[in-house]
């Protein structure tokens, strides 16, 4: 048993289908809902990291950041990010005290800014990491050189730039993630189970799951079940110690998140500065920010790192946070003037790391591990730790120490497989042109209409619109997304509530036009699917449209 539905738990469940382990994943609520859906969105080796001497850690993320483009092209793409520096020779005291673990309580306003030289000694050891020759090394550019982002001139003195890559939706990975492992139970005759919004409760060796209201379970249901599990393994993120105190597990301590903020922001002065790539500079107190794109129209400025310590399901960015981010970004960025007028919307996340008394929270470790609990009856583990870009290494890692502890042998990984939406990707940005406007002609849809979904499932686009009924009768209102896709979806990919389409299947809580009449329209057809009664509406609507308001900072 699997308890947490996030980028974790979905890639957990995946590798131990794939070692032919029947396996259920209980949430007490929706697909990733947790940090996954709070994240920098990004796929990345971790540069930060070199300057505290993880350099393992920064060699596992670039080598799994190479593997995601590869077998999920259609969700995760490559970022050029640059670095704008404001000398040549600075930081280079600081970096070895980091790397030393010498930093101690000091600062970072003690710390000089990195200087030019400090910072291509880093990229050529990440490039040298990397070795990933699908992507350029790193660079080195004139401020206000033709094509780069544009920066503050009287700041700067130059900038260099080297590869990542951008997630922009992880909500819709964990998608894929779980598609894929009810494809490997249907192939290998392993049985797979899903039921979010239920909580699991032990006695014993029994563990019972019951949904947490009459709301259906995931898989249909709605009725409690018990389960007799060989091994419980808790991948609830920053829940991890209130889980183990829900299920009476004693522990130490085990986490200690820290809260980042993002915003997201349409502006279209500041997009056309980034033209269509990214910065990653420091604010003013010297903590690391970036200014990423987000889709054609929009930025997302991030990232704050804040001790928290209450429900991780309550973090919401604060007002200082806010203008902390609107005043860095405006200080990296030449031209633009932003305030809050152009901040769409905001979102904060507890990240899961672990609790380390004393340390700051940019020296507290971003590797994972698997922890044993002792004389629980049932054997237990928790993942600690962990981020997006590793999630497939820390599954291998994890089903290969419990497979090991049953004296099993791993029999399979999933290094090589593609998630479905990637399966036979196009190789160039023209021929997936091509496709999505061959599957336009094919399915008389905008392409419009066809790109917004292919950027969700990619190759399975053909699949969902040949399945789709009554594709002429137009698109949900105030958006391009077919409604026959919409039906598709809340049918086959675990939808429960309305919140589940605005926020993590559709996607539209980013779209910065959302309105209540789409929110009604996507709740009509949650009544047509059955998953909402008719004289809920209005109640269910008002319900996303408060959400919106109270952690989004969103009025609609």
């Amino acid at each position: 048993m699997i308890l947490g539905a996030g980028v974790n738990g979905a890639a957990l469940a995946r590798e131990f289908l794939l070692n032919a382990v029947p396996v259920c994943v209980v949430d007490e609520n929706d697909l990733s809902s947790g940090a996954t859906a709070r994240s920098s969105r990004l796929i990345h080796g971790g540069l930060r990291y070199l300057e505290y001497g993880e350099f393992d850690l920064v060699r596992e993320s670039l080598s799994e950041r190479t593997r995601l483009l590869r077998l999920a092209p259609h969700l995760v793409r490559p970022l050029r990010i640059f670095i704008p520096v404001t000398n040549r020779w600075g930081g280079a005291v600081a970096a070895a005290r980091k790397f030393f673990g010498w930093e101690g309580s000091r600062r970072s306003i003690d710390h000089p800014s990195r200087g030019l030289w400090l910072v291509r000694a880093g990229l050529r050891f990440y490039d040298e990491y990397a070795r990933d020759p699908t992507l350029p090394r790193h660079g080195v550019h004139r401020v206000g050189e033709a094509g780069v982002p544009s920066v503050d001139r009287r700041r700067y003195v130059a900038m260099c730039s080297y590869s990542d890559a951008q997630l922009l939706f992880p909500e819709r990975f964990v998608v894929e993630l779980f598609e894929d492992a009810r494809r490997i139970a249907t192939e290998r005759g392993v049985e797979f189970e899903l039921r979010t919004y239920c909580r699991a409760r032990r006695r014993g060796e029994i563990v019972e799951v019951r949904p947490i209201s009459d709301r259906k379970a995931a898989d249909g249901s709605n009725s409690a079940t018990t389960l007799r599990p060989a091994a419980i393994i808790n991948a609830t993120g920053a829940w991890v110690d209130r889980t183990l105190g829900q299920l009476e597990v004693a522990s130490r301590r085990l986490m200690g998140g820290t809260r980042g903020s993002h915003l997201v922001i349409h502006h279209e002065g500041l997009c056309a500065a980034l033209n269509g790539q990214a910065l990653y500079a420091e604010a003013g107190d010297g903590r690391p920010i970036f200014v990423l794109p987000f889709g054609g129209d929009a930025a997302l400025v991030g990232t704050t790192d804040i001790p928290y310590a209450g429900d991780p399901r309550d973090a919401v960015a604060s007002s200082e946070e806010i203008d902390y981010l609107i005043d860095a970004a405006n200080a990296v960025v030449e031209g633009v003037s932003l305030s809050r007028d152009d901040v769409t919307l905001h979102y904060s996340g507890i990240r899961p790391l672990p609790h380390a008394d004393g340390k700051t929270a940019a020296t507290i470790t971003r590797r994972h591990w698997l922890e044993f609990h002792q004389g629980t009856g049932i054997p237990f583990y928790s993942v600690i730790g962990g981020k997006l870009t590793t999630c497939r290494s820390l599954a291998e890692e994890c089903v290969a120490a419990v497979l090991n502890d049953f004296g099993e042998p791993v029999r399979a990984d999933s290094r090589d497989r593609p998630l479905p939406g990637g399966r036979g990707f196009p190789q160039s940005v023209q021929r997936e042109r091509e496709a999505i406007g061959e599957l336009a002609d094919r399915h008389s849809l905008p392409s419009e209409s066809v790109t917004h979904v292919w950027h969700w499932l990619g190759t399975r686009t053909q699949e969902v619109l040949s399945a789709c009924r009554r594709q002429r009768e137009g698109p949900v209102a105030g958006t391009r997304i077919p409604r026959g896709v919409v039906r598709w979806i809340i049918e086959h990919e675990w939808v429960q509530c309305l919140e589940d389409l605005v926020e993590r299947r559709l996607m539209l809580v980013f779209e910065k036009d959302l309105a209540r009449e789409t929110i009604a329209d996507l709740a009509r057809l949650m009544v047509e699917s059955g998953r909402l009664a008719a004289e809920d509406v209005d109640t269910a609507v008002e319900e996303v449209v408060a959400r919106m308001r109270r952690m989004f900072g969103r009025s609609l």
